[in-house]
């Protein structure tokens, strides 16, 4: 064996597999901005106010906004008052979703946003810093006759966080506050055809619960969920790309085993990088349309977790690995100083997501933004994950600068070779920074893709729900990420040819000292391939 395909391959067929790429790119791009609807829908309901009967109080009674078993409902709270009906005997009914539609398991998830429509009073005005207290239910039903089976039960708190624009004064009662979406319930699958909500603000003047929280009027909430046609074209496309990526990593590692030296640390590296992409690749998400596993969405974001740890670890040791210093590398210990943080904020990650989804797996209406500390931790951990992602493409350009200004001080020695050998070298080189520049670019769409996930999903919890990446955005960055370690698993892969090798021997021979190392890499039998002498020097040097 001698040489990678990307140095060995001619011109012309390179030229080739990159158009091939390319079209693929766009295809994923279109497959998203063509095919695939927005990757989320948001309904608004509004819940009904339901009369609870002291004679009939019982804890597992559900109550129905609507349908042939409708509760018994008033409309305001002053007709309420005019039949002498408590709060703690009014429940707010919401029914999810609207009449005559069905949830699918092709959703994915259920997200819901609470909102409170509160009325100025003058004599009962919400305080500062108030609390407000909701003893919710959770049931569900496949069909519309039968019973009733409780999902999740909990008594939650939320902090609300009001304003009232004009001036508190008796001529502007009755005037609504302004007040912020607050984090309600989140389910980590859709397995059934209907949900109820039943949701009560228990009064009580002696524990001062629910006191000085205003006038409630309404209930409003916004259910937002994945839709069943992104889902699915999301599932092909998984589905589609797997075996790609997993008959490219096994031929990829058959070619580096047929050698007759060990895999260096870069060859080491992309094959694991083959192995994360083929992890996150695996579409398990098909059993969550047969199965009522609540724990898909934490297992998708460790998958996309370890991706991007190995993902970022590699671009580092990529670029390391290509550094003409006088340090020798090939060792993974020599980067534990970049790769090390990248391993710790992948944990702080996996941490995070525990604190939330973890916990919702056996709670669903728990937030971390339900209290101020926890929105604090939460937005700082999200401002802070943007800086770091910023931080690490910066590190990132800056490997690559010194790259390329240690190869533009290896040109000195070509105008001291054969016309063939010096057009073959500077071929080369122009392959090398090519493929260093798509690596940034891929880079920085990736960081790019990381912050506004991250932006996005703060988005729901801060309050702008409408905030929506396209779909095209989606899939293209996922078949970004499935292309370039294809295209990197095959340009490094081994060659069976060598160039030179329909020269003489003889000139072969005159040739052998004109050779650039322009790579960091520990000579075997094989001796470095020509892409490493491109870019470094072997041990020897």
């Amino acid at each position: 064996m001698a040489g990678a395909i990307i140095e060995n391959m001619s011109t012309k067929k390179l030229v080739i597999v990159g158009i091939i790429l390319l079209l693929f790119q766009v295809f994923s791009f279109m497959v998203g901005g063509l095919i695939a609807p927005s990757p989320t829908s948001a309904v608004h309901y509004l819940a009904a106010k339901c009369v609870d009967s002291v004679k009939s109080h019982q804890p597992k009674k559900w109550f129905m906004p609507w349908g042939p078993n409708q509760c018994e409902k008033i409309r305001t709270f002053d007709e309420a008052m005019a039949r002498r009906i408590e709060a703690n005997n009014i429940v707010f009914a919401v029914h999810i979703p609207l009449p005559q539609k069905e949830m699918s398991p092709w959703f994915q998830f259920m997200l819901v946003i609470l909102q409170f429509d509160i009325a100025f009073k003058m004599y009962n005005q919400i305080e500062d810093g108030a609390m407000v207290t909701i003893d919710v239910g959770l049931a569900y039903r496949d069909d519309t006759v039968s019973e009733w089976t409780e999902m999740a039960h909990s008594v939650e708190q939320r902090k609300l966080n009001c304003n009232f624009t004009t001036a508190k004064t008796f001529e502007n009662e009755g005037r609504y506050y302004e007040c912020d979406l607050l984090p309600f319930m989140e389910v980590g699958s859709v397995a059934h055809k209907y949900y109820l909500l039943n949701i009560r603000l228990p009064v009580s003047e002696r524990k001062k619960v629910n006191i000085g929280i205003g006038e409630v009027k309404d209930i409003r909430l916004v259910g937002i969920h994945q839709n069943g046609g992104f889902t699915k074209v999301w599932f092909a496309m998984k589905t589609f790309l797997t075996p790609s990526i997993l008959i490219i990593m096994i031929w990829y590692w058959r070619r580096i085993t047929l050698m007759t030296r060990p895999p260096v640390l870069l060859e080491k590296v992309i094959f694991a990088l083959g192995i994360s992409m083929t992890f996150i690749n695996i579409p398990v998400e098909w059993f969550s349309v047969g199965f009522n596993w609540t724990w898909m969405l934490l297992f998708g974001d460790i998958r996309q977790g370890i991706f991007y740890a190995m993902l970022l670890s590699f671009w580092i040791i990529f670029c390391g690995e290509h550094l003409m210093d006088q340090t020798e590398r090939n060792r993974f210990s020599m980067y534990w100083k970049q790769v090390g943080p990248i391993v710790f904020g992948s944990f702080c990650l996996f941490i995070f997501d525990m604190c939330e989804r973890g916990v919702q797996l056996t709670n669903p209406f728990y937030s971390i933004w339900a209290t101020d500390v926890g929105t604090e931790l939460a937005m700082a951990f999200i401002i802070v994950a943007g800086i770091c992602a910023c931080l690490y493409f910066l590190f990132l350009c800056f490997m690559v600068f010194q790259v390329f200004r240690n190869i533009s001080g290896k040109r000195s020695a070509l105008p001291a070779m054969t016309k063939a050998r010096r057009l073959h070298y500077e071929g080369l080189i122009f392959r090398f920074k090519f493929l260093m520049l798509v690596t940034l670019a891929c880079a920085a769409m990736t960081v790019i893709f990381f912050i506004i996930s991250q932006v996005n999903e703060g988005h729901w919890h801060w309050g702008d729900y409408t905030v929506q990446v396209n779909s095209a955005f989606f899939t293209g960055i996922y078949g970004m990420w499935n292309l370039y370690v294809f295209a990197i698993m095959f340009l490094y892969a081994p060659s069976h040819k060598r160039y030179g090798d329909e020269h003489s021997s003889g000139d072969q021979g005159a040739n052998s000292g004109e050779d650039i190392q322009l790579t960091t890499t520990i000579t075997h039998v094989d001796g470095p391939t020509e892409i490493f002498k491109m870019t470094g020097k072997t041990s020897q040097e």
